[in-house]
């Protein structure tokens, strides 16, 4: 709960100064009659919807689970982050025609000292805060925080190419230039809008985040106990911040329910130990079996039936599989 909230006050000042860069971009697309400065207000805009939006998402997915959401609120924050996305793409899209008009019938600038001070500051605004949302939502966990922090990043970086574009058109007196500078910075603004909305949709279906998964089976492997013969069907599933793991673990068959229990026990709290309360953990128990003697590196086994012949290390490939793991030669 602390994190939501963090995560909801960061996205509250992203909101403020959103409508605030706003006003201030619009004013400087008043004073110069630039495309490219329009450029910069029009995503201004997107950035003060998708900042609602994103405030909307994070105080759904700091709700408490019941039962109709026993998993909780957290995938909220992938729509969140794709409607975002959208709207960021079809900003592009639209600054591209409206350049495009610009770049053929070119119009008179006017005030471009005063409008380059002003996109200026609001670049410098725009970056910092645009830091402080990305770095708090990856260490929280947050998409909808992280895309909201990736897009003022970006809006900063289009602002400073509109200014160098406004800077030459200040000494050139060349008017297209201000159409061919929109065009090239709105192709910019859709590439984000489209990374963007291709992060939530990979939320949205479930998408097997490789680092994550490779970080998790690795780190199990290093810790890995004798009594944990074999880890199959592992899998990891995003609800906003919270990972959602489900595994099949294959323990030895003589050991009462009660150790058994406990070596889930010790498991659990290995994972949490890595990851944290954002993680919950759910794994379904196996008992050996014969084909398992050959992969066992228990030694002092009174029952086992096959002498040990190798260890399987675990990896994305074999660990994800759905199967427990064995030798083609074992009996």
């Amino acid at each position: 709960m602390q994190k939501a909230r963090e995560n909801i006050r960061v996205q509250w000042f992203i909101v403020a100064v959103a409508v605030i860069l706003f006003v201030i971009k619009m004013t400087a697309w008043y004073l110069t009659n630039s495309v490219a400065v329009l450029t910069d207000g029009l995503e201004s805009i997107v950035n003060v919807l998708s900042g609602f939006i994103g405030l909307y998402s994070l105080y759904l997915s700091a709700k408490p689970k019941d039962e109709n959401h026993p998993y909780g609120h957290g995938k909220v924050e992938f729509i969140s982050a794709g409607i975002e996305g959208t709207l960021i793409t079809l900003a592009g899209l639209y600054i591209i025609v409206e350049a495009i008009q610009s770049f053929i019938h070119p119009e008179p600038l006017q005030s471009l000292d005063l409008g380059i001070i002003l996109i200026g500051i609001s670049a410098v605004i725009n970056f910092g805060f645009g830091y402080w949302a990305y770095q708090t939502g990856k260490k929280n966990d947050s998409l909808a925080l992280q895309a909201s922090g990736r897009h003022l990043q970006t809006d900063t970086y289009t602002t400073l190419g509109i200014i160098a574009g406004l800077i030459l058109i200040r000494f050139t007196n060349i008017l297209w230039l201000d159409g061919a500078v929109a065009i090239v910075f709105a192709l910019m603004i859709i590439h984000m809008g489209f990374r963007i909305l291709r992060a939530a949709v990979a939320g949205i279906m479930d998408e097997t985040d490789e680092e994550l998964l490779a970080e998790l089976i690795a780190y199990l492997q290093q810790n890995r106990d004798p009594k944990w013969i074999d880890l199959h069907n592992l899998r990891i599933t995003k609800y906003g911040p919270t990972l959602h793991v489900d595994a099949h673990l294959t323990l030895p068959w003589y050991l009462t329910v009660k150790e058994a229990h406990a070596e889930l026990d010790n498991i659990e709290e290995l994972i949490t130990h890595k990851f944290g309360d954002r993680i919950e953990i759910f794994i379904h128990t196996d008992f050996c079996q014969e084909f398992s003697c050959c992969l066992c590196t228990i030694e002092d086994c009174e029952v086992r039936q096959h002498p040990f012949e190798k260890r399987i290390e675990w990896t994305v490939e074999n660990v994800a599989s759905d199967g427990k793991h064995r030798l083609s030669r074992s009996v």
